[in-house]
Protein backbone atom coordinates (compact mmCIF):
# COMPACT_ATOMS: atom_id res chain seq x y z
CA UNK A 1 0.00 0.00 0.00
CA UNK A 2 1.74 3.16 -1.18
CA UNK A 3 -1.14 5.64 -1.54
CA UNK A 4 -2.88 6.79 1.65
CA UNK A 5 -5.99 7.58 -0.43
CA UNK A 6 -6.39 3.82 -1.01
CA UNK A 7 -6.95 3.06 2.65
CA UNK A 8 -10.55 2.20 3.48
CA UNK A 9 -12.58 4.21 6.00
CA UNK A 10 -12.30 1.30 8.42
CA UNK A 11 -8.50 1.25 8.09
CA UNK A 12 -8.30 5.01 8.57
CA UNK A 13 -10.59 4.85 11.62
CA UNK A 14 -8.46 2.10 13.17
CA UNK A 15 -5.28 4.09 12.54
CA UNK A 16 -6.73 7.26 14.06
CA UNK A 17 -7.98 5.34 17.10
CA UNK A 18 -4.64 3.57 17.54
CA UNK A 19 -2.58 6.72 16.98
CA UNK A 20 -4.64 8.88 19.32
CA UNK A 21 -4.89 6.11 21.92
CA UNK A 22 -1.17 5.39 22.01
CA UNK A 23 -0.36 9.10 22.01
CA UNK A 24 -2.69 9.56 25.00
CA UNK A 25 -0.98 6.67 26.77
CA UNK A 26 2.36 8.31 26.02
CA UNK A 27 1.16 11.60 27.52
CA UNK A 28 -0.07 9.70 30.58
CA UNK A 29 3.41 8.22 31.02
CA UNK A 30 5.05 11.59 30.40
CA UNK A 31 2.96 13.60 32.84
CA UNK A 32 3.06 10.88 35.50
CA UNK A 33 6.84 11.30 35.51
CA UNK A 34 6.63 15.10 35.31
CA UNK A 35 8.56 15.17 32.03
CA UNK A 36 8.13 17.32 28.92
CA UNK A 37 8.55 16.69 25.22
CA UNK A 38 8.94 18.63 22.00
CA UNK A 39 6.62 20.17 19.42
CA UNK A 40 3.04 21.29 20.15
CA UNK A 41 2.45 18.52 22.69
CA UNK A 42 5.47 19.73 24.65
CA UNK A 43 4.16 23.29 24.66
CA UNK A 44 0.79 22.05 25.91
CA UNK A 45 2.48 20.01 28.66
CA UNK A 46 4.51 23.02 29.82
CA UNK A 47 1.42 25.23 29.88
CA UNK A 48 -0.43 22.50 31.78
CA UNK A 49 2.32 22.29 34.39
CA UNK A 50 2.54 26.07 34.77
CA UNK A 51 -1.21 26.74 35.02
CA UNK A 52 -2.72 23.55 36.39
CA UNK A 53 -5.02 23.32 33.36
CA UNK A 54 -5.52 19.86 31.86
CA UNK A 55 -3.31 18.83 28.96
CA UNK A 56 -6.27 17.81 26.79
CA UNK A 57 -8.06 21.18 26.59
CA UNK A 58 -4.78 23.08 26.25
CA UNK A 59 -3.58 20.82 23.42
CA UNK A 60 -6.90 21.09 21.61
CA UNK A 61 -6.96 24.92 21.79
CA UNK A 62 -3.30 25.32 20.77
CA UNK A 63 -3.95 23.34 17.60
CA UNK A 64 -6.92 25.42 16.42
CA UNK A 65 -4.87 27.99 14.41
CA UNK A 66 -2.99 25.24 12.62
CA UNK A 67 -6.02 23.68 10.90
CA UNK A 68 -6.26 26.47 8.32
CA UNK A 69 -2.55 26.11 7.66
CA UNK A 70 -2.98 22.35 7.34
CA UNK A 71 -5.83 22.81 4.88
CA UNK A 72 -3.73 25.15 2.73
CA UNK A 73 -0.67 22.89 2.77
CA UNK A 74 -2.12 19.37 2.88
CA UNK A 75 -5.79 19.57 1.84
CA UNK A 76 -9.09 18.94 3.56
CA UNK A 77 -8.70 15.17 4.09
CA UNK A 78 -5.45 15.62 6.01
CA UNK A 79 -6.96 18.47 8.01
CA UNK A 80 -10.11 16.54 8.91
CA UNK A 81 -8.16 13.45 9.97
CA UNK A 82 -5.77 15.61 12.00
CA UNK A 83 -8.68 17.40 13.69
CA UNK A 84 -10.22 14.04 14.64
CA UNK A 85 -6.90 12.69 15.92
CA UNK A 86 -6.24 15.82 18.00
CA UNK A 87 -9.77 15.79 19.40
CA UNK A 88 -9.57 12.11 20.30
CA UNK A 89 -6.15 12.51 21.93
CA UNK A 90 -7.39 15.52 23.90
CA UNK A 91 -10.38 13.55 25.21
CA UNK A 92 -8.46 10.35 25.94
CA UNK A 93 -5.74 12.24 27.81
CA UNK A 94 -8.42 13.43 30.24
CA UNK A 95 -9.83 9.95 30.83
CA UNK A 96 -6.75 7.73 30.67
CA UNK A 97 -5.24 8.65 34.07
CA UNK A 98 -8.39 7.13 35.57
CA UNK A 99 -7.87 3.94 33.58
CA UNK A 100 -4.12 3.47 34.10
CA UNK A 101 -1.99 3.92 37.21
CA UNK A 102 1.64 3.16 38.03
CA UNK A 103 2.78 1.86 41.40
CA UNK A 104 6.35 1.71 40.14
CA UNK A 105 7.64 3.31 36.95
CA UNK A 106 11.37 3.68 36.52
CA UNK A 107 11.95 7.19 35.07
CA UNK A 108 14.54 6.09 32.50
CA UNK A 109 12.39 3.19 31.31
CA UNK A 110 9.32 5.46 31.37
CA UNK A 111 11.02 8.06 29.19
CA UNK A 112 12.08 5.40 26.68
CA UNK A 113 8.62 3.78 26.72
CA UNK A 114 7.02 7.19 26.16
CA UNK A 115 9.26 7.71 23.14
CA UNK A 116 8.55 4.28 21.64
CA UNK A 117 4.78 4.47 22.18
CA UNK A 118 4.52 8.04 20.90
CA UNK A 119 6.70 7.29 17.88
CA UNK A 120 4.51 4.34 16.90
CA UNK A 121 1.40 6.51 17.37
CA UNK A 122 2.76 9.17 15.02
CA UNK A 123 3.81 6.56 12.45
CA UNK A 124 0.26 5.17 12.34
CA UNK A 125 -1.17 8.65 11.83
CA UNK A 126 1.41 9.61 9.19
CA UNK A 127 0.76 6.45 7.21
CA UNK A 128 -2.94 7.29 7.04
CA UNK A 129 -2.48 10.92 6.02
CA UNK A 130 -2.93 12.54 9.44
CA UNK A 131 -0.86 14.10 12.19
CA UNK A 132 -1.25 15.65 15.62
CA UNK A 133 -1.15 19.11 14.08
CA UNK A 134 0.90 22.00 15.30
CA UNK A 135 4.41 23.12 14.56
CA UNK A 136 5.11 20.57 11.84
CA UNK A 137 2.43 22.10 9.61
CA UNK A 138 3.77 25.61 10.17
CA UNK A 139 7.29 24.40 9.45
CA UNK A 140 6.21 22.96 6.08
CA UNK A 141 4.49 26.21 5.11
CA UNK A 142 7.57 28.25 6.04
CA UNK A 143 9.67 25.88 3.95
CA UNK A 144 7.36 26.41 0.97
CA UNK A 145 7.45 30.19 1.28
CA UNK A 146 11.04 30.86 2.37
CA UNK A 147 13.05 27.72 1.61
CA UNK A 148 14.03 27.42 5.27
CA UNK A 149 13.97 23.68 5.95
CA UNK A 150 11.05 22.36 7.98
CA UNK A 151 13.33 20.21 10.11
CA UNK A 152 15.33 23.25 11.12
CA UNK A 153 12.18 25.11 12.19
CA UNK A 154 11.09 22.17 14.31
CA UNK A 155 14.56 21.85 15.81
CA UNK A 156 14.64 25.55 16.74
CA UNK A 157 11.18 25.31 18.28
CA UNK A 158 12.17 22.29 20.37
CA UNK A 159 15.43 23.96 21.45
CA UNK A 160 13.46 26.97 22.68
CA UNK A 161 10.94 24.71 24.40
CA UNK A 162 13.62 22.77 26.26
CA UNK A 163 15.37 26.01 27.18
CA UNK A 164 12.17 27.20 28.84
CA UNK A 165 11.74 23.79 30.50
CA UNK A 166 15.25 24.09 31.91
CA UNK A 167 14.20 27.24 33.79
CA UNK A 168 11.18 25.49 35.31
CA UNK A 169 12.40 21.94 35.95
CA UNK A 170 15.51 20.36 37.44
CA UNK A 171 18.30 19.17 35.16
CA UNK A 172 17.54 15.46 35.68
CA UNK A 173 13.93 15.93 34.58
CA UNK A 174 15.03 17.88 31.51
CA UNK A 175 17.63 15.20 30.67
CA UNK A 176 15.04 12.42 30.93
CA UNK A 177 12.64 14.50 28.85
CA UNK A 178 15.31 14.89 26.19
CA UNK A 179 15.83 11.10 26.21
CA UNK A 180 12.12 10.54 25.58
CA UNK A 181 12.02 13.11 22.77
CA UNK A 182 15.12 11.55 21.23
CA UNK A 183 13.48 8.11 21.16
CA UNK A 184 10.37 9.57 19.48
CA UNK A 185 12.49 11.12 16.75
CA UNK A 186 14.61 7.99 16.29
CA UNK A 187 11.51 5.81 15.89
CA UNK A 188 10.17 8.16 13.22
CA UNK A 189 13.51 8.68 11.47
CA UNK A 190 14.20 4.95 11.21
CA UNK A 191 10.69 3.76 10.31
CA UNK A 192 8.96 6.59 8.47
CA UNK A 193 9.07 6.94 4.69
CA UNK A 194 7.29 10.19 3.90
CA UNK A 195 7.25 9.48 0.17
CA UNK A 196 5.62 6.11 0.84
CA UNK A 197 2.87 7.13 3.23
CA UNK A 198 1.86 10.78 2.73
CA UNK A 199 1.11 12.55 -0.51
CA UNK A 200 1.94 16.23 0.08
Amino acid sequence: MTDPARHSLTEDAQALAYGAGMAAFGITLLTHLGLVTGQTAGLAVLISYATGWGFGPVFFVINIPFYWLGYRRMGWQFTLKTFLAVGLLSALSLWMPGWVSFDNLNPIFGAILFGAVSGSALLALFRHGASLGGVGILALLLQDKTGFRAGHTQLLFDAALFAVAATLLDWRTVALSFLGALVVNLVIAINHRRDRYIAT
